[in-house]
């Protein structure tokens, strides 16, 4: 289930498809992925597909975790990491740890509390030191904290909210899916001196980006 031949069957599957930074390769090597499932699933934990992790809410695939990262750390010298990544939707963890050792800070933002408390236990029994948790409302961000060199969200709004493009810093990238459920462009946008450059990536579908707090 969790043998080293099983998780670089998964590595290999991703650099197949594309998935070419080395570092992220990495992690998804390495991050006891089984540790992030219901215990009854942890079978399952190395296939490259989404899991449901309770509260109506997914695991994601582990290609569409590297493709994001990938995406959002392209052209980053790994010298020179990003000094501050807000990360929408926690869920579970998985992303967030996948993340956390390639930049300088996470803040993430998980609207469930009960699922936000049990990620943040997970991921301090792991070892993981540079990410600041938060319940709220992801739609809002994280204002207190930005600008933010890097907004990744593992949720599909209908739209981009303004206001996580507006915690954006100057070169700073968003990675967001957008659009109905079931079916949502993956974009990213670029914030440069002269205004946002947005570029569809692939057809994805993840759980919709909800208002609130729950």
């Amino acid at each position: 289930m969790t043998s080293a031949r099983t998780r670089e069957r998964l590595v290999q599957r991703l650099l197949d498809n594309g998935i070419s930074n080395l570092q992220i390769l990495d992690r998804i090597r390495s991050v006891p992925r089984h540790l992030f499932v219901d215990e009854a699933l942890q079978s399952r934990a190395y296939e490259d597909s989404a899991l449901p992790i309770g509260y109506g809410q997914t695991i994601s695939q582990p290609y569409i975790v590297a493709l994001m990262t990938q995406a959002l750390l392209d052209g980053v010298n790994p010298s020179q990491p990003l000094q501050k990544v807000l990360e929408v939707g926690t869920g579970c963890g998985y992303q967030t740890a996948i993340l956390s050792p390639l930049v300088r800070q996470i803040f993430t933002i998980e609207r469930i509390r009960d699922l936000m408390i049990d990620t943040r236990t997970r991921l301090a029994e792991l070892g993981f030191q540079n990410i600041r948790f938060r319940h709220g409302d992801g739609m809002k961000g994280w204002p207190g904290q930005a600008p933010f060199d890097g907004i990744l969200v593992a949720a599909a709004p209908a739209g981009i909210p303004q206001k996580l493009l507006d915690q954006l810093a100057v070169g700073g990238r968003l990675i967001i899916p957008v659009g109905p459920a079931g079916r949502q462009d993956l974009i990213r946008v670029t914030r440069t001196e002269a205004g946002l450059e947005q570029e569809s990536l692939c057809t994805v579908s993840f759980v919709p980006l909800l208002e609130g707090i729950g």
